[in-house]
């Protein structure tokens, strides 16, 4: 049972106050609660005596209420919340959250049932494209919150703003839902079927550690993905018809897929390298391949600790783990340096990141060869027999180290080959589109042993990680570059997904504490250029980073105190790239800072006891992408910590901070 009681409004008065507190108490002790307050229990007999009340106005004044479904502490799956009523009424859905013995509206509170309303939305499939009315209900408020719910009216969100209501013995709860529906039903709509509605899947955002674990227990990519990300699936076949292709005409294949910040590559990738007809009995014929370090070590800690909780022993989990995600510089030394005239066992392999692929001079420096990773890996999988398929996911914007040969350099190698290649890739990676940062494939023509393939399927538009936030990638962008900020970016920024600007670091860690749950992880990120930070108790060193457990950091439980949600030790683009927290910290440092004579960004380097000005170009991009990366992390909002610096110190410059803080606000900001 996924609610406590449920009855339509004309039966409310069928069952005693007794009996339905009761149905509270037995569903709340079903749920794990060992122990039941008092508090709690008055607070029941409260919101019922108000919900009698309002069943008897609704039904007398407006008799179409009187079939209306009420359904007390509803529970929103898989994150163990409760808004305390949920009133069906037709097409509508009011979610209606009491806060007995509140005198006024707070944030946190509003907050509470507007995330209820926003998961429904996103999440719940039989709550999509239906209106969603949030309905805060403080007991002893005096009047009304405002903004008033008609006049900011935003329905092509689907979730209507947030209404506050006083508790005025049910009467002002009565005159909002009967205004609100006069206004919002449509008659058209077909209503909502409450059994239907109460079993219907809940398919919630997941973070690529959950749908790690998930897609390896057994899971397609479309159980895992919320109702918006409908084409995770459609991209997830097209790498799959690319495979049989490859497989069934003896081919080899290469896709390129590209998609904005946080759409859902990688999950893609993992996918299909799960994809049990491409297995070789207990071995998987595909590997997922990163060369990022932090990224590969969380998902297989992961996965084996996943594995060790259905009593596999760790050394059988690591192994089975290990053959299925890898890290591609211990790939590429194996069959390019160790043994390289060997075949590789893997038919398909998954390259993640593919422009951050090192170039020749790179590869030159750890390995002693003169040619780039990509040339590197065609000359790998074309030793593979009969048939073989690269899938090369691609983003933009995010190149963090020196020696990323770019998405141009895949190019630059296939057009170099003798063997024919058959290349799918998305219009972006063929045109250079926003995703990709700009940057094309082929500089020239595509040689002729190449035959091109466009398909708008391989590139993903839709962000899986934060799917209220479809376009903080553009805001980030705009932010980071300067561009497009006339209009101030206002149609991306919503109060859907938060983003707020502080100068208290306090301050911060109890906003990021007022939002995350028990269900959510929070966490601070700081540049890795951002040493002084020090000052403010924050070590980014690399000397200290590489001796900190970032596993933890990502895997443990909330109340550890290695957990992100501790909010002691901030990850940098390192740890983070690839992964993502529910909520997040940016921790500003003076490495990326506003010039407050110039009003242009200043890309700093600390050495020794004093910032250096960076002014070589390649260098500056670095720490842009750095920041570009710390701002595209957050899953559900952002708050951005910039210090007031300190006049007596001039490693932290105040005028350079508050220049920072001061164009951050111009741009739509609020400050907390």
């Amino acid at each position: 049972m996924s609610f406590a009681y449920r009855c339509r409004l004309e039966e409310f008065d069928s069952t005693s106050a007794c009996e339905k507190l009761g149905s509270l108490i037995a569903a709340a002790a079903a749920a794990g609660f060992a122990t039941h307050h008092t508090k709690q229990t008055e607070a029941w007999q409260r919101e019922l005596e108000l919900l009698q009340r309002l069943a008897g106005r609704l039904t007398a004044t407006a008799p179409a209420s009187r079939k209306w479904w009420l359904l007390l502490e509803y529970e929103i799956p898989r994150r163990g919340k409760r808004p305390d009523a949920i009133l069906l009424a037709d097409d509508l859905i009011f979610v209606i959250e009491f806060k007995v013995g509140a005198t006024h509206y707070s944030g946190e509170d509003e907050w509470q049932v507007v995330s209820y309303a926003l998961d429904l939305r996103d999440f719940h499939l039989a709550s999509h494209d239906r209106t969603i009315l949030p309905i805060l209900v403080a007991t002893e408020a005096a009047g009304e919150s405002s903004p008033s719910l008609l006049d900011t009216l935003m329905t092509a969100n689907l979730v209507v703003p947030l209404q506050g209501t006083g508790g005025n013995g049910g009467h002002s709860l009565a005159s909002c839902i009967t205004s609100s529906y006069q206004y919002f039903h449509k008659s058209l709509d077909a209503p909502i079927n409450a059994d239907a509605w109460a079993s219907a899947a809940y398919r919630p955002c997941p973070s690529i550690i959950d749908a790690a674990e998930r897609l390896f227990s057994g899971h397609h990519v479309a159980d895992i993905s919320h109702a918006f990300a409908h084409n995770l699936d459609v991209t997830s076949s097209a790498i799959r018809e690319a495979i049989d292709f490859s497989q069934g005409t003896k081919a080899r294949t290469i896709c390129f897929v590209t998609g904005i910040p946080g759409a859902g590559k990688t999950l893609t990738g993992l996918n299909a390298v799960h994809d049990p007809r491409i297995r070789n009995q207990d071995r998987p014929a595909a590997v997922f391949l990163s060369g990022n370090g932090p990224l590969v070590k969380i998902i297989r800690e992961a996965l084996v600790r996943d594995r060790r909780r259905s009593g596999m022993p760790r050394n059988q989990a690591q192994r089975t783990v290990s053959t299925f995600v890898g890290n591609v510089h211990g790939f590429l030394t194996n069959y390019a340096v160790k043994r390289p005239s060997d075949p590789p066992y893997e038919h398909a392999i998954v390259f993640d990141e593919a422009q951050r692929a090192w170039n020749a001079a790179a590869v030159k420096k750890k390995h002693g060869l003169s040619k780039s990773e990509p040339q590197l890996v065609l000359d790998i999988m074309e030793r593979a027999p009969d048939w073989c398929t690269v899938i090369a996911l691609v983003g933009g914007g995010q190149e963090i180290h020196q020696g990323e040969a770019g998405l141009a350099e895949w190019g630059r190698a296939l057009n170099g080959r003798k063997t024919p290649w058959r290349v799918f890739a998305s219009p972006d990676a063929l045109r250079g589109g926003g995703s990709v940062a700009g940057h094309r494939l082929f500089d020239d023509q595509p040689g002729g042993h190449l035959t091109i393939v466009e398909s708008d399927c391989l590139h993903l538009d839709v962000s899986v990680r934060s799917p209220r936030a479809r376009r903080i990638g553009e805001w980030v962008n705009a932010i980071i570059t300067r561009s497009g900020m006339d209009d101030k970016q206002s149609d991306i920024l919503t109060g859907e997904f938060p983003v707020v600007l502080t100068r208290n670091i306090d301050a911060a860690r109890q906003w990021l504490r007022s939002r995350a749950d028990g269900s959510q992880r929070c966490g601070l990120l700081a540049s890795s250029g951002a040493l002084r930070l020090r000052a403010h108790g924050l070590e980014v060193s690399s000397a200290f980073r590489k001796g900190y457990p970032f596993v933890e950091w990502f895997l443990a439980a909330m109340n550890d105190c290695r957990s992100s949600s501790m909010l002691e030790v901030a990850a940098t683009e390192f740890e983070c790239q690839g992964l993502e927290l529910d909520w997040v910290g940016v921790c500003w440092g003076g490495d990326f800072v506003i010039c407050p004579d110039t009003g242009r960004w200043r890309f700093q380097k600390f050495r020794g006891t004093r910032w250096q000005r960076i002014s070589q170009p390649n260098m500056a991009v670095y720490v842009a992408n750095k920041y570009r990366v710390l701002l595209t992390r957050a899953r559900r909002g952002m708050v951005i910590w910039i210090p007031k610096g300190d006049p007596n110190d001039p490693t932290r410059d105040p005028r350079s901070f508050d220049a920072t803080a001061a164009f951050l606000q111009e741009q739509g900001l609020p400050l907390i």
